[in-house]
């Protein structure tokens, strides 16, 4: 794949993780999740034009 393709990519990717471990801590903050409080997480990436739909599933625990 060439350096634009690439460039492109990671800056998505990063600014998905950014944002996404943002919206995620104001929401436990919110909530006011405690130590060991677990919460069932799906992320769903749709890339238009490519018949794309990629889900992804995991825990995410609460903090002090």
């Amino acid at each position: 794949m060439s350096d634009d393709f690439n460039m492109s990519m990671r800056k998505f990717l990063k600014q998905v993780g950014v944002t996404s471990q943002q919206a995620i801590e104001e929401g436990l903050r919110a909530k006011g999740a405690t130590a060991g409080q677990e919460f069932e997480a799906k992320m769903v990436l749709t890339v238009e034009g490519l018949d794309i739909e990629h889900v992804v599933t995991g825990t995410i625990r609460g903090q002090n």
